[in-house]
């Protein structure tokens, strides 16, 4: 389940390349926007996912069956087998299906050619999206795009090796010096505390608890060389080199929830996910569920989300908002919970989530304070060195990655 937010940067780099280059050359995707728009009359709508596996794949396309019969129109999904490379070059041709997701990481990309029609603002109940998600697929200024769902980070506990070491629930780190504290201990047990991805999906969760971000909130400066930055790098530095934390390949893992599932060690950082993927691999394991610790600016974790895209070529405009509003409501959202195991992305469907899954209230109660992706356009290949020099973070001056950091993002958004 992580893999899925693992950056195919090789690939999409090409499909984002042919994206801009065809907006370059051919005056982007603002040119007739209106694509022969039929406002009216029965739709034939293209809808491109990238799906997670089977039943998110069967649980869409029963949705989008229902709506289309009770509509009196017609919707076709398709799975993609690479969402980035298929859509990059169905936009980039001038041939894009109607709807389609798109990632929080990618969407700048794709608004910042007017690829995408910005209709957020029409949506029934627009506000009752998440500020912090309506925030992530906001691009100069405008709201573009339905949060399709969402997920964010928090701290699982194996419950055996808590006790193992002679711990209790007053042991639940809720801060980064309880987080040292009761990383030692697990330590002076011949545990390894915790386990954390090794790239900005993980680490960039202290850059938010110390007050920090790569960028601006507005995506338009460079602001990964600070104090904060600094300090959060300084203190995850620390965990590595005392042993208190180590990365998934350190411990022989592919992913932080293998190296936990497998008993490895007694902690780890992960989203919701990590959920199905114990389910599947290790469903003997016991753990518990928490909020990640706070920093010396507060709370913090990261989102991870996808958006009911529009393309601005789409004839289909108006149906597709409607096809997208059925696929928001809360209603569906929690089918959708409850097929495939995200989470709603309306505060309305909160209550609703708890009540279903409490063991997951940790996550869905970070949305209030959950960092998206960094929202700039053209950022692969800086994001991608970023991630190349925290996997080197035990052995490196955080200073000089941050540096860097700043100025290639810099150089890259102009600020």
């Amino acid at each position: 389940m992580a893999r899925r937010l693992i950056r195919h940067t090789a690939v999409a780099g090409i499909a984002v390349a042919a994206l801009f280059g065809s907006a370059a050359c051919g005056g982007g995707f603002d040119d007739d926007q209106s694509g022969g728009a039929q406002s009216s009359g029965p739709a034939s709508l293209q809808i491109l996912i990238g799906s997670s596996g089977a039943a998110e794949t069967k649980a869409v396309q029963d949705a989008a069956t229902a709506w289309a019969s009770g509509s009196g129109n017609t919707a076709t999904v398709t799975p993609a087998q690479d969402l980035t490379q298929q859509l990059g070059q169905a936009l980039a041709g001038g041939t894009p299906p109607d709807v389609f997701y798109v990632d929080a990481g990618r969407f700048a990309d794709y608004a910042s050619v007017g690829a995408l029609e910005p209709y957020g603002d029409k949506l029934a109940g627009k506000d009752d999206f998440y500020d912090s998600l309506r925030t992530t697929f906001t691009y100069d200024g405008k709201f573009y795009c339905a949060p399709k769902d969402f997920s964010t980070l928090a701290l699982q506990v194996n419950t055996e090796l808590w006790s193992k070491a002679g711990l209790t629930d007053a042991d639940i780190p809720t801060t980064w010096e309880q987080l040292t504290t009761t990383a030692q201990k697990i330590k002076a047990k011949g545990i390894t505390p915790l386990a954390i991805g090794d790239t900005r999906d993980r680490v960039g969760a202290f850059l938010t608890q110390a007050g920090g971000w790569i960028t601006s909130a507005d995506g338009k400066r460079a602001t990964a060389d600070t104090p904060e930055n600094l300090q959060a790098l300084e203190y995850v530095k620390s965990l590595l080199a005392a042993g208190l934390a180590q990365y998934p390949k350190q411990l022989d893992a592919g992913w932080a929830g293998e190296a936990f599932g497998k008993g490895k060690v007694a902690m780890t950082i992960e989203g919701n996910w990590i959920k199905g993927g114990l389910q599947n691999d290790f469903p003997n394991v016991k753990y518990s569920v928490h909020p990640l610790p706070t920093g010396p600016k507060g709370k913090g974790t990261l989102s991870f989300t996808n958006c009911w895209g529009i393309a601005a070529k789409s004839k289909f405009k108006d149906q597709a908002i409607k096809f997208v509003e059925a696929m928001t409501s809360v209603d569906q959202q929690m089918t959708f919970a409850k097929s495939f195991g995200v989470m709603p992305s309306r505060e309305s469907a909160r209550d609703q989530y708890t009540q279903a899954f409490p063991a997951d209230k940790p996550f869905i109660d970070a949305a209030d304070y959950a960092q998206g992706p960094v929202n700039a356009p053209k950022m692969d290949s800086v994001l991608a060195d970023f991630d190349a020099q925290l996997s080197a973070l035990a052995n490196t001056d955080p200073k000089t990655i941050l540096s860097n950091l700043q100025k290639n993002t810099a150089a890259t958004i102009g600020g």
